[in-house]
């Protein structure tokens, strides 16, 4: 483990971003220790030497909360963005949940990304911010399958655990939904795993489900992907994606457009929602007809 420095960690003020409504980002750790094979964040692109080891930032809890006593706006705060708050250092430092006690005490919403089960730690605050702003809760998932997401996401909680911490914070009154991303070309794109995922979520309480159907590479992120496919896969599979995407930034499903049209669907039967709009206007409805009311 090691600590960096860091002058501010709470981001400049949007007015609404599209990610999923978020007014803020908030990140307090850098790297990732979950091993996925698929993830963008190792790219060259984001500057981050040694990727899969996690980083602190130094001072985090004090500058967190020298930030939030001074916004003037108040709004929802989304984490885990470019690094899981809930990776394996949080069990022993607990800044993710000193953080969430800060956004509590100064009357903001929290927005978190995760695929970590330890965020079921962390119940009792949530439900205090949930008293008083929105929080949404969102975990990926990207196969029903414990076997493969043991391949994909070698270092995190298996996929039934995570629906079984999705159906935890549901059961608790929090807001839930699931990061259907990516969805692996020739690996995961079948039917039959996006139908079992959105009928599992829908008896776990979940209320939104968000997808892509593919997957995105570039520069070192490539190279490390098609050596884990080749180690985990095969050479076939390896191939498929060289001969089918190139260098493609965007490595869309070949079956997109069926896996798309049978989502919608499952979505629809089960009373899901899956566009952003809907889901930002959803879980925030409460928030933005107050502020309205006071306005």
């Amino acid at each position: 483990m090691e600590f960096i420095e860091a002058k501010q960690i709470i981001s400049s003020y949007s007015r609404q971003n599209s990610w999923f409504g978020n007014n803020y980002n908030m990140n307090i750790y850098k790297g990732c220790s979950h091993g996925c094979i698929y993830c963008d964040s190792r790219s060259d692109c984001y500057r981050i030497e040694n990727f899969d080891q996690v980083k602190v930032k130094r001072n985090a809890i004090e500058i967190i909360n020298n930030q939030l006593k001074t916004l003037r706006k108040k709004g929802v705060i989304g984490t885990g963005s470019m690094s899981d708050p809930y990776n394996f250092v949080e069990r022993e430092l607990s800044l993710t949940r000193q953080a969430l006690e800060l956004v509590d005490k100064y009357g903001f919403g929290i927005s978190i990304a995760t695929k970590s089960s330890l965020i079921a730690r962390d119940i009792d605050v949530l439900t205090n911010i949930a008293s008083h702003s929105p929080v949404l809760a969102l975990m990926t998932i990207t196969t029903h399958d414990d076997q493969v997401s043991k391949i994909v996401e070698p270092n995190v909680c298996l996929s039934s655990q995570r629906f079984e911490t999705l159906k935890f914070l549901s059961s608790h009154g929090i807001k839930t939904g699931i990061l259907l991303m990516p969805v692996l070309p020739f690996i995961t794109d079948s039917v039959s795993n996006i139908k079992k995922i959105v009928n599992i979520a829908k008896a776990a309480g979940v209320s939104y489900i968000y997808p892509a159907f593919g997957v995105t590479l570039r520069q070192n992120q490539r190279v490390h992907f098609y050596q884990k496919l080749y180690e985990s896969f095969g050479e076939e599979v390896k191939q498929n994606y060289i001969t089918t995407f190139g260098n493609s930034y965007v490595c869309r499903s070949p079956r997109e457009n069926e896996l798309l049209q049978a989502f919608k669907r499952e979505c629809q039967n089960a009373k899901l929602l899956y566009q952003m709009e809907d889901i930002i206007r959803d879980y925030k409805k409460d928030y933005l007809n107050e502020q309205m009311k006071i306005f």
